[in-house]
């Protein structure tokens, strides 16, 4: 008969996410995981089989804690520019919670669309958010996202590793025009893709 674990799932995985949420996930490792809880850390693996178990339940939490924040754009006009906001907002309070979902090393890469199902309901919702708002197909509607999504993405990532310090109104300004400009080029119908080559040798002498 295993030996009745002393403490529950629950209580290990918030202890694991606090600690996420203090120093990254980095810092949980089983012997400091028992220290937080006041044990050893055998009792973590009568519950869990390794460490990268715990890590996927913090994971998880994390993007609970993420949907708190983006679930509050829907009251704001435009609601899919709020979504940006949020999500910098995120990166900026919830640092180490940021990284455990968008900056750990995966084993391998996989597709844009493959990495939207791991956003849940939240990638839908600005999908259809934009087809709305904006008046657009699903398809330029998802394209938005898309790029929107990458240059969101790319302004969290500098913040998180202060690279780059934004304020305010700087990100609201950056947000709206990619946002704009990437509406307005599709809307208009004379979107191409542009190749690059190398310039021909010029056989002038100087």
């Amino acid at each position: 008969m295993p030996p009745r674990a002393k403490f529950t799932r629950e209580e290990i995985v918030q202890t694991a996410f606090d600690m996420t949420r203090e120093k990254g996930f980095d810092s949980v490792t089983a012997r400091e995981l028992g220290k937080r809880l006041g044990t050893s850390a055998t009792p973590i693996f009568t519950v869990f089989q390794n460490m990268h178990e715990v890590q996927q339940e913090v994971r998880r939490l994390a993007m609970q804690e993420f949907e708190k924040y983006v679930a509050d754009a829907l009251n704001y006009t435009p609601a899919f520019k709020q979504f940006g906001v949020q999500m910098i907002r995120f990166a900026t309070e919830e640092p180490y919670l940021f990284r455990i979902l968008y900056m750990e090393v995966n084993e391998e890469s996989k597709s844009f669309d493959a990495m939207l199902q791991e956003l849940g309901d939240t990638a839908q919702v600005c999908i259809d958010v934009i087809q709305k708002d904006y008046d657009v197909s699903h398809q330029d509607a998802e394209h938005l996202f898309q790029q929107t999504w990458i240059y969101t993405f790319s302004i969290c990532v500098l913040l998180v590793n202060k690279i780059c310090y934004f304020t305010q109104e700087q990100i609201m300004d950056m947000l709206g025009l990619e946002f704009q400009g990437a509406l307005m080029l599709l809307k208009s119908g004379q979107y191409e893709q542009i190749g690059v080559a190398p310039q021909k040798a010029s056989n002038k002498i100087i």
